[in-house]
Formats: structure tokens, sequence, C-alpha cells
């Protein structure tokens, strides 16, 4: 469903294994013993007046809709590649920032919607649902979009879609769930900006990273998948990236196929048959370009140079902004070469290999 984080679970994301575990679990216990729902229920009302602020922590957790929980799961589910990027410590530094963060916001937009509408919001959805919205911050700013289909000849499908969808369901969930959006989104850019140096307020330490590392990750770690591990005594990291390539040979050309039979009588558009330009064959690439003349200087030299793609220079901040995101300097530069140094498109292969 979701193309943009790849195929391989919950592979390298332990914190969102655990959210999705612990939370849905506690909402399907609440499901069944409903005469306890009450201490979850997120009261503002409760939290200003009666100085409740236990409402706070059990009301901002746990969800008590089970569609709210199903969309919200979705997108965590779909946000773990943050996890694998950034690190569980720096992921669940995000995730406890915005928490603290939204909960201000939360108060402040009910103010200021009693204010202009005279209206009081006594309740709002409860769950993990602010620090889920304020993840779309780094989604929409860090994933790079790439065109998937189109529907009707004019409406584009991209990789990003869907997931824009289920989030358009969860705010249409509930009357007052635009509030925990808007209360996520300002959360999200404040401290994904790291305004008036929130990175630095709220942060996981490292004491809590190391005993979460040592007594929880063990119980939500999920093994390494089939099609990443060693496949016998000789594999290499070569062979396993010459089995990614051809993995995305295959794409290619069904993507080329695809497209040209929507487009036999009509120019080219742009879209997927480009990538077919952006990424020939990672396998092949260079052995069907038209050979190169040498210089008449050079006669004395070899006739035969190796390919250009190979030799193309690479800017190296573009390479340093890869090895940031996690993934290592010769995938950055493979992925550069082949995308003619194109950091969207580099970016979006490694993510999906």
């Amino acid at each position: 469903m979701f193309t943009t984080t790849g195929s391989r679970g919950l592979y390298k994301a332990p914190l969102c294994k655990g959210l999705l575990l612990v939370l849905n679990g506690l909402t399907v216990m609440l499901t069944l013993l409903p005469q306890f729902q009450d201490m979850f229920v997120y009261s503002l009302q409760a939290v200003a007046h009666q100085h409740q602020v236990w409402r706070l922590l059990c009301g901002r957790l746990i969800c008590l809709d089970v569609k709210d929980s199903f969309c919200s799961s979705l997108l965590i589910y779909n946000f773990r590649i943050f996890e694998r990027r950034f690190g569980t410590r720096k992921f669940a530094s995000f995730l406890l920032g915005t928490w603290f963060l939204s909960a201000l916001v939360d108060f402040l937009l009910a103010q200021a919607f009693q204010f202009l509408f005279e209206y009081e919001v006594e309740e709002l959805p409860a769950g993990l649902l602010a620090p889920v919205f304020s993840l779309f911050v780094p989604f929409y700013q860090s994933i790079p979009r790439m065109p998937v289909t189109q529907v009707l000849g004019h409406i584009h499908i991209t990789n990003k879609t869907l997931v824009y969808i289920v989030g358009l369901q969860l705010l249409t969930s509930s009357p007052f769930m635009w509030l925990l959006a808007l209360s996520g989104l300002i959360s999200g850019g404040l401290y994904h900006s790291n305004a008036l140096w929130l990175q630095k307020v709220f942060f996981v330490p490292v004491w809590v990273s190391s005993v979460g590392k040592y007594i929880l990750e063990p119980l939500f770690s999920s093994s390494q998948p089939n099609d990443e591990t060693p496949m016998g005594m000789g594999a290499t990291l070569d062979i396993q990236r010459q089995q990614r390539m051809d993995l995305l040979d295959q794409q290619l050309l069904l993507a080329q196929y695809n497209e040209a039979r929507r487009n036999v009588r009509r120019q080219p558009q742009g879209g997927l048959l480009q990538w077919t330009r952006l990424f020939p064959s990672l396998r092949h690439r260079g052995q069907n370009r038209p050979p190169v003349q040498p210089h008449p200087e050079a006669q004395t030299h070899q006739s035969t140079q190796p390919p250009l793609l190979e030799n193309s220079p690479v800017p190296e901040e573009q390479v340093a902004r890869l090895v940031e995101m996690g993934f290592s300097r010769i995938d950055a530069l493979e992925a550069l070469r082949a995308s003619n140094n194109d950091i969207n498109m580099a970016t979006n292969f490694l993510l999906q290999h």
C-alpha cells in the first residue's frame, strides 16, 4: 500500500513496533472494558477547571475510537522510515517534543476558538494523535514525491498520495480532530525547524536511551528480512547490490511498458517513463553508450575509455546529505551517478531499495 518506505516491515523500527502493539492492545482492552474508558477521556475542562493533569497523560496516549486507532496505526507504520533514518533516540525525541508542544498548543487553540466563536471545547479525541499529525511535517519536506500513475488522464497519483488520504480520513473522523491536526502540524513545524532551540529542550536523555536499548528493544525488535540476509558463505555486499539492481531493472521495464501503452498516440509525458533515462540498467550502465572518440593527441593511449557515468563528478555536499540520512557512502555515490546528480531521485531510489 505504502510505496514510500519499502517492504522491510518493522525491521530497525522497535519504537514504532512497540507503539503499535502496546497502544492498540490497550485500545482493544478498553473496548472490552468500557467501565474504565472514562479515565482515558481527553477532557480539557477537567484539566483546566478540576486540575486533573493526569488526564493529559492518559487522554493523549490511548485511542478510545477503534477507527482512530486503525488510521493512526497505519500512519505510524508508514512513518517508521524516520526511525530508520534518524535512529530510535532522535525519533523518540521528536515524538516527545511534539507531544509536549502539542499539549500546550491544544489549550491555546481551544481558547482561541472560544474567543472567536463563543463556544467552549470541552473534550478532544483521545490518543497519540497530535504527534502523529506532526510527522507529516518531515514527511512533506524530506520524502521526495514520485509519480506512480494517472487517473482519468489528469489526476496524478504519487507514492505519497495514499498516506495523505489516510491522514484525511483521520482528520474527518471527529468534529474537533482538526484542532489536534493543526496543533500537531504547528508543533511538528516548530520542532523540526528547531525554533527556539526546542530540540535541545525536549529530547530523550542518553541514559534513558541506553536503558531502553537493553531492556525494551529486545522485546520489540524485529528479525532481519529474508531478502536482506546473507545468501551463503560466499555472499558479499556486491552480490546483494547486484540483486537490487536486477530488481530495479525489472520494475523500470514494467513501468516503461505500462506507460508506453497509455501514450501510444501522444507524446510521452513526464513521469515514470523518464526514469529509464535517469536510471539506466545499473548492472550494465555505460555499456550501451556510443564510444567516445579519443583526442588526436591521445591516440597512443588505450582506445576504450571507462563509462562516463562512473567518472562523472558527484557534488560532495549531496553525498554528505545522503550519508547524514543513514545511507552508506558507496550507495550514495552509486545513486547520485545513476540519477545524474538528482538528489530527489537518488533519495527515493535509496529509500525503496
